[in-house]
Formats: C-alpha cells, sequence, structure tokens
C-alpha cells in the first residue's frame, strides 16, 4: 500500500487543475473501474484505506464522486470528467470577480525600475505575457528557438495569435546554429531575423521590449527546462542602451 505509481497518465493534469494526488488516482481509478467499493479503491489505487475515505470525501465535495448506499459496503462512483471543465469556469469566474481590485493593488505600487527572477517553464510564460503587457517591439539576441519547446506549445499558439493581434512586431538575431539545423522556430515565429555569425553563439539571451530587458540563461537550443532562470530588469535607460547594441549588431549580421 506504499506504491507512489499513478493510475494512469491523467495525474499530473487533474493536480493542476486542483485535485490533489490521492483525489487524481482514486478519480482516476472509479473512472477505469467504474463503481467500487473502498477496498478495491484502496488495492487498485494503491492509496491507504484510511487515506481513501478521506480523499473520496473531498471528491464529493467537489461534485467529482457520489457515494451509493446500499446493504453490506456502500460503493462510489466518479461523475462524468466534464464537471472538471465547470469546476474550471467556476474558478475563472470567481477570479475575474477580483482580479480588477488585484490589478489595482499591483499598479498602487512603482514600478519604474526594478530586478527579478522568473525560473523555469512557468516562469518563461510569465515572461512571454510581460511581452503582450507591454504591447511594444520586441528585440532579442542570441536567439535560440525556445520558444519551440514542446513544453509551450498550447500557450505559444494562443501567444502568437494575440501577439500579431496586438501588432507587436519581432526582430532576432539568431545564433549561427538555428541557420545551421534550419531549425522549426523559423517556421512558427513571424519575425524579421539574421543570424550572428559562427563562433559567437553562448547559452544565454537577451530580450528586450518596452522598459524591460530580461537575461535568460542555461538555454539549449529549441529547449526550456526548470534550470533556465530569467532575470528581468526594468528600467528604461538600460533597454534604450540594449536596444541601441541591438541595432549596431543588426547591422553587422547576415541575412540569410
Amino acid at each position: 500500500m506504499n506504491q507512489t505509481k499513478s493510475t494512469s497518465p491523467y495525474t499530473d493534469i487533474l493536480i493542476r487543475l486542483g485535485l490533489s494526488k490521492n483525489e487524481s488516482r482514486i478519480y482516476e481509478t472509479l473512472l477505469i473501474k467504474g463503481e467500487s467499493p473502498v477496498g478495491s479503491i484502496a488495492t487498485v489505487s494503491t492509496i491507504n484505506r484510511r487515506n481513501v475515505y478521506d480523499s473520496l470525501n473531498r471528491l464529493i465535495e467537489k461534485g467529482l464522486a457520489f457515494q451509493i448506499i446500499q446493504k453490506g459496503e456502500n460503493i462510489y462512483r466518479a461523475v462524468n470528467p466534464r464537471k472538471l471543465m465547470e469546476l474550471l469556469k467556476e474558478k475563472e469566474a470567481s477570479l475575474d470577480e477580483i482580479l480588477p481590485e488585484l490589478t489595482e493593488l499591483f499598479n498602487s505600487k512603482p514600478h519604474d525600475e526594478d530586478i527579478y527572477l522568473y525560473r523555469g517553464v512557468e516562469g518563461w510564460k510569465n515572461f512571454m505575457r510581460d511581452i503582450l503587457t507591454r504591447g511594444e517591439d520586441v528585440y532579442i539576441i542570441g536567439g535560440k528557438g525556445a520558444w519551440a519547446e514542446p513544453k509551450l506549445d498550447t500557450f505559444r499558439t494562443q501567444f502568437l495569435k494575440d501577439i500579431e493581434k496586438a501588432g507587436i512586431k519581432i526582430k532576432v538575431l539568431y545564433d549561427h546554429e538555428i541557420y545551421k539545423t534550419k531549425h522549426k522556430i523559423l517556421e512558427y515565429l513571424n519575425s524579421e531575423h539574421r543570424f550572428l555569425p559562427k563562433g559567437f553563439s553562448s547559452t544565454a539571451a537577451v530580450t528586450v521590449f518596452g522598459d524591460q530587458v530580461v537575461i535568460q540563461s542555461k538555454i539549449k537550443i529549441g529547449q526550456i527546462d526548470d534550470t533556465i532562470t530569467s532575470t528581468v530588469m526594468i528600467n528604461e535607460s538600460t533597454a534604450d542602451m540594449f536596444r541601441t547594441w541591438f541595432e549596431l549588431l543588426w547591422k553587422s549580421a547576415k541575412v540569410k
């Protein structure tokens, strides 16, 4: 009963939707096995029987399972998975109610100059959201096609639609390897781009937009993982300086 293996590959997604690990495994077990008593649920999900009771009660409270009372041992059944979408919409509606007040609180503090860090894939998404928030053209030095990372597929599709709608232009100075490998980022990203000379590649990139300069390190070609750090600097004069440097490099970079 001490195993930790999931009953299906959906556990991670269910956890992101707000279920605990045990709740996710039990809900999946009910979907797979159908109506089941606690003993069977505990065996299939490899969760201690006592913990099964607690998680079942929470699933019932969330409307994702219900109890069937009968002679002998009661059994439990999962609710249609479409209920998950209802729960997600309810959370979005709750957030929409307070989002204006939260935004007002955020904007009440000065952010003209600041330095902070984003980490990993989720941090990278935050950086991309910042581009949309600023709504200004983007300049990238040392591009490595990281936006083509498969973990960003769904997010990137909507992001690219949003920047096109906002009229945001992107200019990229890619590392030589992007040209050499004919990397798929060249198809994904509707950008004006050139290539840095061979021998001038690195494991970092600089992105400039509005008053922000974002330096990202430990990047592999076309990949983002949880070791990536994005250092965000908010300073208008610094951003202007990097744009000037970008233009200098742009004039000497190759068009291929």
